[in-house]
């Protein structure tokens, strides 16, 4: 029963103290297994899209629970099917 979870950390941007978010995956063979395969997949600011190598201040972060992250299958692009033309959405 190998399983993928997502984690999600938020700290605080050490460039304009917005909120700055980080992200983790890793796996779980059981649901009593320590997790491995753990890799991050980066850090990022809501507020001013700065991209932090590592977190901010540690006196101030959130942590929210794990969540199961199962990959959805992708289907490869078919050449047959139509091609769809988007148009920019207008700001009115």
């Amino acid at each position: 029963m190998r399983k993928q979870y997502l984690h999600l950390s938020v700290y605080v941007c050490n460039q304009c103290n917005g909120p700055a978010v980080a992200g983790s995956l890793a796996v779980r063979e059981s649901e009593i297994s320590k997790e491995t395969e753990i890799r991050s997949v980066g850090e990022v600011c809501l507020s001013c899209g700065h991209r932090q190598h590592h977190t901010g201040n540690s006196d101030f972060v959130r942590h929210f629970p794990p969540a199961e992250w199962q990959p959805a299958d992708v289907p490869k692009l078919d050449n047959s099917a139509p091609r769809v033309e988007l148009e920019p959405a207008g700001r009115g």
